[in-house]
């Protein structure tokens, strides 16, 4: 009885050197289509699938591997006579390594990239891991290969490769049954452990970080710094998801899941002057946040100070050269800049909540104050509500020539989230005269527009929506405050 090795992978990443250990450890290889054909080209001798089986490749690739000879070969149990027997009388072969990796069915979703043969192979292979080889990953070929050429893979090695098999399949089947359902009464939601933390939230939570995406922290780079931490992870996704908001140069300051840093500039050296200005005493430890390529002169900026994560679309050889000075900052690249998702996800006991991702800003613009906005108002106004949509309600800020200058959250009374920023802008020695306002959602009684103007606000954004809001308005009028209505809440527990 011969003995193969199967390999048909839609990642072709390191194949040709596994598969001559593969060779080098005496076993025969089948392949398929350009698999083989790279295999060939690399001067491997190849035996194709259907001059194995005897039966051709048919309906546009649909069957190819889908042979009682190849399945036969891969199920039977070496360690049962009357299954080697079996095989013998049907002049069968033992298919002792499979080498297979899937179509990404999630980078161009449709019923042709659904993996039929490919994935049979896996579960058949992974169902017999005692005796049959499954490696779904190329990051594995380098230490399985060692392992084979010594002689040395084990059970246990074979088991944990079974496991990451499995998963791969469950995880591929959900993707195609999310696609394929229009009934979210059911929501299969699959993640992949991708990395191991220090600890939670605190020292005594053990954490993980699970993928369930390729984009964001499904899917990024980390060019050095120390390893992250559940909460870096928590406020750089807070600073993303802030900074998706600007088109114009913007940086933002994470602390604590808040901006206590945000602004816009002609460039991106003076967004990141001005969001550092926000409160250079908060800014330490901070999580910044930049949404262009990081280049010399930002990056010597950056290091001038104490951060403990920047994340940024790109990053020059020379950026990283400077902030390599900085051996403890983690410095990260999410490569599909600007994707969400269009669900995320939040646990709590015993369930998830699932909700779309808040991708809107507001339903209009109405002017509802007896004083009219400028432009200038307008603009400044929408910067404001693009930084308050993601601070943790109740929530306020104050910005002035875009840049924030004061912020109130997760106060359980607005008027109070008002108070607080007002008084921590002054305290930072910020000009609130002439500043603008921004409130997450509608104020329930005029005290916070009173509060407001105590600070010198010139004009104020708020969704509305209040059975008070005409008393709400008629007091701005009285102030003489701009008031604009959005329509649109933003609460961010």
């Amino acid at each position: 009885m011969k003995r193969y090795a199967l390999i048909s992978v839609y990642d072709k990443k390191g194949i040709v050197d596994f598969a001559k250990v593969i060779k080098e450890c005496g076993y025969g290889i089948i392949s398929t289509g350009n698999t083989a054909r790279i295999l060939r080209e690399a001067g491997l001798e190849v035996i194709e699938v259907s001059e194995y089986t005897g039966f051709p490749e048919i309906l546009d690739g649909r069957v190819k591997t889908l042979n009682p000879k190849v399945f036969a070969g891969i199920l039977f149990d070496r360690e049962k006579e009357e299954h080697t027997e079996v095989i013998k009388n049907f002049g069968f072969d033992a298919i002792d390594i499979v080498v297979v990796n899937l179509y990404p069915f999630n980078a161009n979703p449709s019923i042709e990239m659904i993996d039929i043969g490919g994935l049979s192979l896996v579960r058949a292979s992974a169902k017999n891991y005692r005796h049959v080889l499954i490696v779904v990953d190329p990051k594995d070929y380098g230490w399985v290969g060692e392992r084979l050429k010594r002689g040395e893979l084990t059970v246990e090695d074979r088991r944990r490769l079974a496991v990451k098999a499995f998963m791969l399949t469950s995880i591929y089947d959900s993707n195609i049954a999310n696609w394929l359902s229009e009934d979210e009464g059911v929501r299969i939601i699959a993640g992949k452990r991708t990395l191991n933390l220090r600890y939670g939230e605190n020292p005594h939570q053990r954490g993980m970080l699970y993928s369930i995406g390729d984009f964001g922290f499904g899917s990024f780079k980390q060019y050095m710094g120390k390893p992250l931490s559940y909460n870096n992870i928590l406020d750089a996704d807070s600073g993303y998801r802030l900074i998706l908001e600007f088109e114009e140069p913007a940086v933002c300051i994470i602390k604590h899941g808040n901006p206590c840093g945000a602004a816009i500039g002609g460039d991106i050296y003076e967004a990141y002057e001005k969001a550092y200005k926000s409160d250079p005493i908060s800014a330490y430890g901070g999580i910044v946040v930049a949404n262009r390529v990081v280049e010399r002169e930002l990056a010597r900026r950056v290091v001038g100070h104490f951060y403990e994560v920047l994340l940024a679309p790109g990053y020059t050889n020379e950026a990283l050269e400077v902030l390599g000075s900085k051996p403890n900052l983690r410095v990260i690249e999410f490569g599909d800049w600007g994707n969400l998702g269009d669900r995320e996800f939040r646990s709590v006991s015993g369930a998830l909540l699932v909700q779309d991702v808040d991708r809107s800003l507001y339903e209009s613009l109405e002017v509802v104050s007896e004083r009219k906005p400028e432009e200038k108002d307008i603009k400044e106004l929408i910067f404001a509500f693009k930084v308050v949509k993601h601070v943790r309600s109740n929530a306020i800020v104050f910005t002035k020539e875009g840049q924030l200058i004061g912020l109130g959250a997760g106060q359980v009374s607005r008027v109070d989230s008002v108070k607080i920023a007002g008084m921590k802008a002054r305290e930072l020695g910020h000009n609130t005269s002439g500043a603008y306002m921004a409130s997450d959602a509608f104020f329930p009684f005029p005290d916070g527009i009173e509060v407001a103007h105590s600070f010198g606000i010139r004009a104020v954004i708020q969704p509305g929506g209040s059975i008070r809001d005409e008393e709400v308005i008629r007091r701005a009028n009285e102030l003489g405050i701009i008031m604009v209505l959005t329509g649109m809440r933003h609460f961010r527990h």
